[in-house]
Formats: structure tokens, C-alpha cells, sequence
């Protein structure tokens, strides 16, 4: 299958979720995560999820990761670059939705990528190798590009492993786990 084929697939696999599946699942990921050997870090990514795409809820691992005290980053998308700009969340970060419906911080403390120890990632689809396929724009992949080489990428995915290969570009940035409601990948 090609990228667009997968990506396809996927979406309507989405739309066939019920809200109530997605925050069983999304709630079932989060403790899953718990198993995971990062928590000893510092910095954290999380992205804020896109409710009309029906995206994972990361509310529960934004709550996993402040009662633990992490310092959690969030994201701005500029859409003429494809670029993200990193904020630290806090109290006073106040988050408004783009035109897309990705809640992003108004401004705030800016964190460079490579302070970043764990990033979790949105996808669409991912394979047994790690390879993931997001919305097609590159904005994690140009972003993971500017993260630390040891930095923990984690995908999260409402479906399991995609038994084909997701085809691979020269920019793509592959995973180090996936978690899954049913399994957690590593790469």
C-alpha cells in the first residue's frame, strides 16, 4: 500500500471509534506507559490532541506526567514552515485551538528540542519495524530531526502494528516503542 492508501485506511478506522472506546482506550495507553523504562527523565512532549481527528485523549498522560513533576512541553505548529515551536506547559499557559483544532499555548517559555528527553507522537498508522505514518506534513519528522539522538520516541495508537511495511522516506524519523490498548512495540 502506498502512504496515502494506509493513510486512508486508518482515518476510517478512526471514524469507526465511539467516543466511549476512545476514552477507555486512551485511558488503557496511559497506564500501559507506566510499564515503560522513562520515567527517570526530566523532559517531556506530549502532543494535545486533536478531538475532530479523533486522536488519543493525552489528558490522562498529561495527568501521569504532572503528578509525577515533569517538566511537560507542548507545541505551536507554524503551517508555512511545517516547523513546531516547544513551550513549557504551566499553570499560566494558556491554550487556544488553531484553525486546525490543535490546541496549542498562546506563548510561554520557549524549550528547545534538545532538551527534550521523551517525545510521545500522534500517528496514524505505524509498522513492525518502528516505521510510523503521521498526517503527511513532516512537522514530528523535522522536529525529531532537532531532538538529542537519544531522545525516547513514543507513538501511541488506538490499532495495532500495520502488517505491511509503511513505505520509508529518507527524512522519516522511526520510533523506539508504540503503545498500543493491546501491546506495547519496541524498536
Amino acid at each position: 500500500m502506498t502512504k496515502k492508501e494506509i493513510r486512508t485506511k486508518y482515518r476510517a478506522l478512526r471514524q469507526g471509534i465511539t467516543l466511549e472506546s476512545i476514552e477507555d482506550k486512551s485511558l488503557t495507553i496511559a497506564n500501559k506507559l507506566l510499564q515503560l523504562p522513562v520515567w527517570d527523565k526530566t523532559y517531556y512532549h506530549l502532543f494535545l490532541s486533536i478531538e475532530e481527528q479523533k486522536e488519543i485523549h493525552t489528558d490522562f498522560i498529561l495527568h501521569l506526567l504532572s503528578g509525577k513533576d515533569k517538566e511537560i512541553v507542548v507545541s505551536k505548529s507554524d503551517f508555512d514552515t511545517f516547523e513546531m515551536t516547544h513551550y513549557l506547559l504551566t499553570d499560566n499557559t494558556r491554550l487556544i485551538k488553531n484553525k486546525y483544532s490543535i490546541p496549542e499555548p498562546i506563548d510561554g517559555l520557549e524549550v528547545p528540542a534538545k532538551k527534550l528527553d521523551v517525545v510521545f507522537i500522534p500517528l496514524l498508522a505505524f509498522d513492525e519495524k518502528g516505521n510510523r505514518l503521521g498526517y503527511g506534513k513532516g512537522f514530528y519528522d523535522r522536529f525529531l530531526a532537532q531532538c538529542k539522538p537519544d531522545t525516547i520516541k513514543i507513538g501511541l495508537s488506538f490499532f495495532e502494528a500495520e502488517q505491511e511495511n509503511i513505505p520509508v522516506d529518507p527524512t522519516d524519523i522511526g520510533l523506539d516503542y508504540c503503545v498500543t490498548p493491546e501491546k506495547t512495540y519496541t524498536f
